[in-house]
This record gives structure tokens, sequence and C-alpha cells, in this order.
């Protein structure tokens, strides 16, 4: 049941935040701010987290509201994947984060594995764009795409980051506690697919 309120109160602020933004009327504005507000209120009631932080991660952007863009790396080294801890959660996933302004897909890739393991990279394929909805991620107000980009090492040695407690190469048996609020052990099994199948077709959800 808190899953579905959850996606109600996600629908309801998308609604709000569209008609601020389009919105002439004051009357109108007032209704939508209401609107936006009982929305935050359901959001904090079914995530338990409090109000201030909710409104502050998840009410309060400007413009239309569209999905957000998450990119995640993928590397290979030995038939084994690149995954970091996460500072977050103490869990582990592939390197990478939401997409930066000014940035193209590939390049936040290759910063991200850079910024997060240490590692050079020179981005590549990209392997799958899939919508977090579809996906067994636990609940969170993000709407979001998540797209998966091979990348090659030319570079660099393993290190952490302010964002990372450790980082290291797992193989497909071997998967360790995963941050599946970044990355689902079936996403990365799909990446393990593509590098004993080069020429599958990108996964596009």
């Amino acid at each position: 049941m808190s899953l579905k309120w959850l996606e109600v109160a996600k629908r309801l602020q998308a609604i709000a935040q569209n008609g601020l933004t389009f919105t002439e009327g004051e009357y109108d504005r007032e209704r939508y701010e209401e609107l936006r507000d009982i929305s935050v209120k359901m959001m904090s009631h079914y995530s338990g987290e409090e109000m201030q932080k909710v409104g502050e991660l998840f009410a309060f952007e400007k413009g239309y509201q569209t999905p957000k863009t998450d990119v995640r790396g993928v590397v290979f080294k030995e038939r084994k994947i690149l995954m970091v801890k996460e500072a977050a959660d103490g869990k582990w996933s592939l390197p990478g984060g939401w997409a930066d302004i000014n940035y193209s897909p590939r390049e936040v890739a290759e910063k991200e594995v850079w910024e997060e393991a240490g590692l050079e990279v020179k981005s590549g394929r990209l392997l799958a764009v899939f919508d977090k909805h579809k996906h067994p991620h636990p609940p969170d107000p993000y709407h979001a795409y998540k797209l998966f980009i091979r990348c090659e090492i030319i570079g660099g040695e393993l290190k952490t980051s302010i964002e990372t407690l450790d980082v290291g190469f797992f193989g497909k048996e071997d998967l360790p506690p995963l941050s599946e609020e970044r990355n689902t052990h079936s996403q990365i099994l799909t990446m393990f697919d593509y590098l004993e199948n080069p020429e599958k077709e990108v996964l596009l959800d």
C-alpha cells in the first residue's frame, strides 16, 4: 500500500510543479502550492523521511518536471566488474551518479569512474537505458532513467574518494552486498551478459 501512495505523492508533486511553471494566475498558483505541500506531507509519511528533507530534495525544483538521469560506468577487467563501496550506505554499486549539466552521458561516465574509483576510462557503447520504476529498486522520491555505458580502462589506479569507502573488481558469482537504490542484482547480471555477448542489442525499457 505504501508503494502505491508514494507513486500518488510523486504524481501530485509533478502536477503541482508543472502547474507552478506555467500558470499565470495568482489563484491557481496558490492552489498548486497547496497541492505541492500535500505531496510533501504524503511523501514524508510514507517514506519515513523528515518533511524538511523531503521538501528540499523532492518538491522545490523549477520548470517542467521530467525524469532525472543516472549514468553508470560499466568497467570489466579479467572478466570481473568494477564496483565501489558507497559511503552513503556502505554497500556496493557501479561507479556513477546523476548526470551533470554541461557533460554528455559519455563524459559523465568517464568522470564518475575517475572520481569514485581512480581509473581513467574511455566510454564506449551504450548497453542499456532502464526506467527505475520498472526495476526492483527501493522506493524513492525520484523518477529516473538509468544509463549503463561500457568503458575501457586507459590509465589510473584504484583508489577511493570522499564518496567511496572501497573499490574492487568482482566476479559474476562473487558479488558483494549491493546498494539497491543505485543498482539491482539483475542489472549487474545483465552487464555480465554483455561481457559474454558483445553484440547483444541495447536494452531499452
